[in-house]
């Protein structure tokens, strides 16, 4: 069934068509009409999955077997509208959507009981589609609650936030939560080129020049809905300029773009030689605890919708390497920042990433850590590893004792300060020294420490020998 031949009822039950009139906004024409359209969200629509036995139900058996309610919990503009559409028009359902912006439990209420009248009199069954269902008040969910309970409509809720904080327990225990995956740069360029060709949108009215599309996929940050929208906004200002040839395709060219945005583009590259310049000022920045170039950098790659998921690994191997033990919590700061901007996304990450480049542009910095796993890897590669020391091999195994493997072993904690003086290291490397802190930060104390721990060492190899 085509989705846009079904009657369907709008935010506060009047009836709507969803087909889109030529004057409906590009993003609402090029809404996915069957389920080989949508974008990105492959691993929910796999064969037998909950979501497509919703959308797609083989038999009657399919469709009682499906979940009663759904909460869409991704990013805006990844399809989370477009799958509660395909909910409701693929198997001949009303749908009918509130907006949690503007309803009241008044609107839920009425909507709920008038579908329970239709089911009783034979009538369709009705898809309640709830965007923004995070901005209902606890009321106004647990209102909710009887009509998911006896299938009255069937739920499908839509969210920004974690639904583990922004939904009720009882809704949410009765619901099917669903991950919406962020689209890749390649899943929104698909669908602008579709966009730019379809007969749904611009039917070939204008060519969109390369060096365009490129900044338009990077503003739309993953948000297929922002991405068309800016599209119509620049492919109006050219279609509306005097051309010398109007019968062919207008060029939607990189100014079209920006002036549709009133934003200069930055010229950035994310596959060519910006994207590695910039990143390695970025990088060289927070090395040499230049905070201010640092922030401009981190701007820049923002700015250009540079994936902030790539801008985070690069933020906890920078803790890591050139942070390291002089300031240990840079490393949690910057994972805690990964972290934070899968949970969020953006805009709003870039506060979260800002926050963890100024802790580490303004650490103190120590490397050695990473050279020490370099030069330690240094004397594994060229084969100089010798045997492990008989009192350190395994001895748990029948017949270890008679090889002699864990004699001579002593347990460290049985030992004044916590520190066994024997050998760790095989004979042929026995006083290498791999790691050797700096005097900077906190590790300046793992200096001081580190001098006893290998003065107790040393005795203990001396006195084993």
């Amino acid at each position: 069934m085509d989705l846009f031949d079904t009657a369907t009822t709008g935010r506060h039950g009047t009836p709507v068509t969803t087909r889109p009139g030529p004057g409906a906004p590009l993003a609402v024409r090029m809404r996915p009409a069957r389920l080989e359209e949508v974008s990105g969200q492959d691993h929910l629509l796999v064969a037998g999955s909950p979501l497509r036995r919703l959308v797609d139900p083989a038999d009657e058996w399919a469709r009682r077997a499906a979940p009663g309610s759904v909460i869409l919990w991704g990013p805006p503009g990844v399809g989370k509208t477009t799958l509660a559409y395909l909910v409701a028009t693929s198997s001949g359902r009303r749908f009918v959507e509130l907006s949690a912006v503007t309803a009241g439990v008044k609107d839920v209420r009425q909507v709920i009981e008038d579908a329970r009248r239709r089911l009783a009199t034979g009538g369709e069954e009705t898809v309640l589609f709830i965007d923004e269902v995070h901005r209902f008040s606890k009321t106004q969910q647990d209102a909710l609650l009887p009509s998911v309970e006896n299938r009255w409509v069937t739920l499908v809720a839509a969210t920004t936030e974690n639904p583990s904080f922004s939904v009720n327990s009882p809704l949410l225990s009765r619901s099917l939560l669903l991950t919406l995956r962020p689209l890749t740069a390649d899943d929104v360029r698909a669908l602008v080129r579709r966009a730019v060709v379809d007969e749904r949108g611009l039917d070939g009215a204008v060519a969109l020049a390369d060096d365009a599309e490129n900044q338009l996929v990077r503003m739309a940050g993953g948000d297929a809905r922002k991405a068309l929208t800016v599209l119509e906004a620049a492919a109006g200002a050219v279609l509306g300029d005097a051309r010398p040839d109007a019968s062919a395709p207008a060029t939607v060219d990189l100014a079209a773009i920006e002036r549709a945005v009133d934003v200069a583009a930055v010229r950035y590259d994310r596959d060519g030689d910006q994207h590695y310049d910039v990143v390695s000022a970025f990088i060289k920045s927070i090395r040499g605890s230049d905070v201010d170039a640092a922030l401009h950098y981190l701007a820049r790659m923002v700015a250009a919708g540079e994936d902030p998921r790539f801008i985070a690994r690069r933020l906890v191997i920078s803790a890591a390497e050139d942070v390291g033990m002089a300031d240990p919590s840079a490393l949690q700061t910057a994972v805690a920042a990964a972290q934070a901007v899968q949970l969020i996304g953006m805009p709003e990450g870039r506060i979260v990433l800002a926050e963890a480049v100024v802790h580490l542009a303004t650490a103190p910095k120590s490397n050695r850590a990473y050279a020490g796993i370099g030069a330690a890897l240094a004397d594994v590669q060229a084969g100089r590893v010798g045997v492990v020391p008989a009192h350190l091999r395994d001895s748990h195994y029948a017949g270890a004792e008679k090889l002699g493997h864990g004699t001579g072993y002593q347990y460290a904690h049985d030992a004044p300060h916590g520190v066994a003086g024997q050998q760790y290291l095989p004979d042929e490397l026995a006083g290498r020294r791999y790691y050797e802190p700096s005097d900077r930060g906190f590790e300046r104390q793992v200096a001081e420490r580190l001098r006893g721990i290998r003065e107790i060492l040393a005795g203990g190899q001396g006195q084993q020998r």
